[in-house]
């Protein structure tokens, strides 16, 4: 089976429809088929922060959300730990060239452990780090 990340950008366009890009998660979502997903407890919090600012019904979708990926068996979800913590933290004082988040070093850190090209994300960081952001056209601009 066919496995990818999720980044916060994917959880939380398919959640808001207000969201620049809900039209293309959902329809991304659609057209993959069966896949197994794995995401990070790291990766939850930032869409956890982001949906909180954003009204008492995506936070309840948010929290709906997460409930629904603990219970879900082709989910992994990465759980926080110190290593993964240090791991990110390592990579991201390697790399003082770019502009990464210790949260996408943390996620490039996961993918490097389950072997994944792919990300359900439109963020640029994920293709500046080797990897494919499926929400992104080749070539697309930056946002």
């Amino acid at each position: 089976m066919r496995a990818v990340f999720a980044d916060s950008g994917y959880w939380i366009a398919l959640l808001n429809p207000r969201d620049s890009l809900h039209h293309a998660a959902t329809t991304l979502s659609a057209s993959l088929g069966s896949l197994r997903l794995v995401t990070s407890e790291a990766v939850l919090v930032e869409c956890l922060n982001d949906l909180a600012k954003r009204g008492e019904n995506l936070r309840r979708a948010a929290v709906a959300l997460v409930a629904e990926l603990r219970s879900e068996p082709t989910v992994t979800i990465e759980p926080q730990s110190s290593l993964q913590f240090q791991e990110a933290l390592s990579l991201y004082a390697r790399r003082g060239d770019k502009a990464w988040g210790h949260t996408d070093c943390a996620s490039f850190c996961i993918m490097g452990r389950y072997e994944l090209s792919e990300a359900l994300t439109f963020d640029r960081h994920f293709e500046q780090a080797g990897f494919t952001p499926l929400l992104r056209s080749p070539g697309e601009l930056p946002a």
